[in-house]
């Protein structure tokens, strides 16, 4: 799929404006002249960014009530997938996200974009493991294995919560070598960016 086939699906069956859109496109511009310098994303995929980053990002948008939550967490952030895209469909909704990275270079990234982009609602960490998180979702794309992703959870997210965790083809395997507990239930969904992939929901009572 290539870039006006996903921004033609990104705006009509996600639900990005066109102010979103053409932020995007400045940050699409912004990551491949960073990753010159630095190694954000493999080499292998900027030609497809669109595609296999922030399409990928953008589906679990699709499982968020916009309406009914206050605080997006995403654990593991990266260049920013997939909260910084979530951020960026966040322009006229009303809830807040929050990135965590350990990389000091992708942290400095990351502020930039959102001064550069003037994303509001908006802030960058680098620790996920102190207590008293605030998150009605946390999102996760290419971060941990399930099990350690849950412990984090569990020991830092002190109210009932939700998980969306971009996952390969080993997601249900993954699953049924956890335990998740009687307060956690889940469901899988499928990926519109790869047919091996699902999207893991975990509901945390």
């Amino acid at each position: 799929m290539d870039e006006l086939k996903v921004i033609e699906t990104l705006k009509n069956k996600i639900g990005f404006s066109d102010s979103s859109i053409k932020k995007l496109q400045k940050f699409h511009n912004y990551l491949l002249e960073y990753n010159k310098r630095y190694n954000l994303i493999s080499k292998n995929t900027e030609k497809s960014i669109w595609f296999r980053h922030i399409l990928d990002s953008a589906q679990i948008i699709k499982f968020i009530e916009a309406q009914k939550i206050d605080n997006i967490v995403d654990f593991g952030s990266g260049a920013g997938f997939p909260g910084l895209i979530i951020a960026f469909y966040n322009e006229n909704k009303r809830f807040h996200v929050k990135l965590y990275e350990k990389s000091p270079v992708k942290r400095a990234f990351l502020r930039n974009i959102r001064e550069k982009l003037d994303i509001r609602n908006l802030d960058i960490a680098n620790d996920v493991y102190g207590e008293g998180i605030l998150a009605d979702i946390i999102v996760c794309r290419a971060f941990k294995k399930l099990e350690e992703i849950l412990k984090i959870s569990r020991e830092t997210v002190k109210k009932p919560h939700k998980l969306i965790i971009l996952k390969g083809k080993n997601a249900q395997s993954e699953i049924n070598n956890v335990s998740l507990g009687s307060n956690y239930s889940y469901k899988l969904e499928n990926s519109i960016t790869d047919s091996d992939s699902k999207i893991i929901i975990v509901d945390a009572k």
